[in-house]
């Protein structure tokens, strides 16, 4: 925020501060530090959606919603009949043909052949082995086995359903470090916050957990107007009732470069037409010991329900504030 230069006006009022009763604080100058809280829900950052390479009838399906699951498990597979009888047949052919190569390369030898007969087998050998290559590709995809160890997010499909290459049969996700609460920051806030900056995420009934954040949108992505950043949290207990969806308190610190006088919002004595602050400054008199007042004017930078900041610098001096009982004063000038 661009600093603002503030202007002090002050009258000197006499005041018989023993017959007063009133309450001061020093104020000191500060950096300014706030902080964003909001409501966050928990999500995960990555999820994968399983298919099958292959046409056929489900007849295997080892896995439902909220399952988990280890590296390597089948979580479901096709009838592999046809897809087997395919792969065989392609084998026979593969065998047949490196036979055919075999003859030729003897009949060239022989000088009984021609090399464009020859070329014309190796050709035909090669077309054999790539269709028994992809033949056993498909009999391996008519199989789902788990690329990692994680959850069950969705299940779109039943046992006997004829599956088809694309359609959906699981969404999983991983438990490890894709823990994310997804908050929603305006596009004031949104100017607030970094990659990488901790933040503090508490979750009922868990306890506090520190993140950082690792996304920030370049666009607002809600209807109204706000941008949903993601703060990873380190691995969660998913069976000790950690669930996606669920709403978490989350607090982001901030500091800024700009130096303020935080006053509690009791010594705020007024506003005046310009838009500052009025405060009521004690000072004590050089020569009587009494104490004498100004009343001063602060450009504001930030009001809440505890604090009133006023715009300050860094090398500014310390202030003795009226924060109780200057409205019961009886001020002489």
């Amino acid at each position: 925020m661009k600093r603002i230069i503030f202007f002090v006006f002050f009258t000197l009022i006499n005041v018989n501060a023993f017959s007063q009763n009133y309450e001061t604080t020093h104020v000191v100058v500060e950096p300014f530090s706030d902080s964003i809280h909001r409501t966050g829900k928990l999500a995960f950052k990555n999820t994968a959606l399983l298919t099958f390479k292959a046409n056929g009838y489900l007849n295997v399906l080892s896995v439902d919603e909220g399952d988990k699951f280890s590296q390597g498990d089948l979580l479901a597979s096709l009838e592999d009949n046809e897809l087997l009888a395919e792969k065989n047949a392609q084998f026979a052919k593969l065998l047949q043909a490196k036979r055919e190569l075999k003859r030729a390369q003897e009949l060239l030898r022989r000088k009984l052949g021609s090399q464009q007969e020859l070329d014309l087998v190796t050709t035909e050998v090669e077309t054999a082995r790539s269709a028994y290559q992809v033949s056993t590709y498909n009999l391996d995809k008519a199989k789902i086995i788990a690329p990692f160890s994680g959850v069950v997010l969705s299940r779109h499909t039943e046992l006997g359903e004829l599956q088809t290459p694309g359609k959906e049969v699981l969404r999983i996700a991983s438990l490890s470090q894709n823990w994310v609460a997804k908050v929603a920051l305006t596009s004031t806030e949104i100017g607030q916050v970094s990659l990488g900056q901790k933040v503090d995420v508490l979750i009922a009934g868990k306890g506090k957990f520190h993140g950082k954040i690792v996304k920030i949108p370049a666009i607002a992505n809600t209807d109204a107007n706000l941008f949903l950043i993601d703060i990873l949290l380190p691995a969660l207990d998913h069976e000790n009732g950690v669930v996606a969806g669920q709403l978490v308190d989350v607090h982001i610190p901030q500091l800024s470069n700009d130096f303020v006088y935080r006053l509690p919002i009791d010594a705020l004595v007024g506003v005046n037409e310009q838009g500052q602050a009025i405060v009521l400054i004690a000072s004590e008199h050089q020569h009587s010991g009494t104490h004498v007042f100004s009343h001063n004017t602060f450009d504001i930078f930030k009001l809440d329900n505890d604090f009133a900041y006023l715009i300050s610098s860094a090398n500014a001096t310390d202030l003795h504030v009226v924060i109780r009982g200057w409205q019961h004063l009886d001020i002489k000038k």
